[in-house]
Order: structure tokens, then sequence, then C-alpha cells
């Protein structure tokens, strides 16, 4: 998959952050405070989204409900496997991150190599970490 445009990733915010499916006049109305949009530009969008696999969605009566085709944590790890795969030396790019990162995100990449390591032989469940 491909990376998010700026307005992209504005729609895919408001419909990861919506408790379930969404209606374009809705997403417009999550946007109009920062960002004044017309309905049919939010519906274009929201349209190619869709087209992309970023977004799912049903019927509901003469326009559709929206929900993600997969979790903002999913499309996270999707960006960084992206941006680890352009560099020539993939250790030297994850001790660079790891050297970043704070103490509680260094005990959450801990504790998800663990569950990696412990899942691979019983099929695993996903971790429960957010």
């Amino acid at each position: 998959m491909e990376r998010l445009g700026d307005l992209e990733a504005e729609i895919m915010d408001r419909v990861w952050s919506a408790r379930g499916p969404v209606a374009v006049r809705d997403v417009r109305a999550l946007l109009e405070p920062t960002r004044p949009l017309a309905y049919t530009t939010v519906m274009t969008v929201m349209d190619r989204l869709f087209h992309k696999g970023w977004l799912t969605r049903e019927r509901a009566g003469r326009s559709y409900r929206y929900q993600p085709a997969l979790s903002r944590s999913a499309y996270t790890a999707l960006l960084m496997r992206s941006v680890l795969s352009a560099t020539d030396d993939r250790g030297l790019a994850l001790l660079h991150f790891v050297q970043a990162m704070d103490a509680t995100e260094y005990e959450t990449l801990r504790e998800a190599v663990r569950w990696h390591s412990a899942s691979r032989g019983r099929g695993g469940e996903e971790p429960t970490t957010s």
C-alpha cells in the first residue's frame, strides 16, 4: 500500500477515531473546525481511499458508511516497514531507532519481541499493548 497524502491522512485520522462506520457528512463535520471542505471533496477522497483499499464501505440508503480496512497501528507498522526497506543497513537503522526510544517505548518493544518469540510455535494472538 502506498503512503497517504495530507488530506487522505486527515480523513483516515477521523475515520480511525470514529467509534464505528461513518458517512461522508460525518467526516466533513469532523474536519470543519480545522479544514473546511466541500462535501464533494471529502466524498471523492473517501471514494479514492476505498478504491485504494484503505477503507471498506457498505450502502446506507443512497450513500455509504465507511470503516478503516486496517487499524492505525497496522498502518504505522506498514510505514515503518517501508522506511526500513529503504535503507541498505537495516540493523544499523534499527539500532538508531532503538537508541532514540524512551524507556516506555523500549519496554513496549521488548514485550512485543517476547510475544513474537513465544507465539511462533502456537500460532499466537495479537499482543494486547496499544
